[in-house]
């Protein structure tokens, strides 16, 4: 079984939970039910429900009607899985922005747990 948490900034705001705050009812009750089967299968969760893009980043893949969303993660400490922020996709392939910017909050992830600031 693996955990899923949420990146939280330095400043506190957690990306991932804005990002479902403001999403639909239907888009956010798919997530949750997506969250749950990604923390029985992790790495093993298959297209079209995950992929891994690059830089260690993965995504979950969510459509509803003709919108596509994703939920960018990454694994950490043998069973963690840490999203990252969530995007409303409109381009075949996820924008490199979006990823760089996951990698940026992976860096600080790891950088902020060796030095104590978080605890997992």
């Amino acid at each position: 079984m693996y955990i899923i948490k949420y990146y939280v900034t330095d400043r506190g705001d957690c990306l991932f939970q804005s990002f479902l705050d403001g999403a639909q009812a239907k888009v956010r009750a798919k997530f949750i039910k997506l969250l749950d089967i990604l923390s029985v299968y992790g790495p093993n969760l298959p297209r079209p429900y995950a992929d891994m893009l690059r830089d260690d980043i993965r995504e979950l893949r969510i459509r509803l009607s003709t919108n596509r969303y994703r939920a960018l993660y990454f694994f950490t400490h043998r069973n963690y899985i840490i999203i990252t922020h969530g995007i409303l996709k409109n381009t075949d392939e996820v924008p490199p922005n979006e990823i760089d910017r996951a990698v940026r909050y992976k860096i600080d992830f790891e950088n902020r747990l060796a030095k104590g600031e978080i605890k997992l």
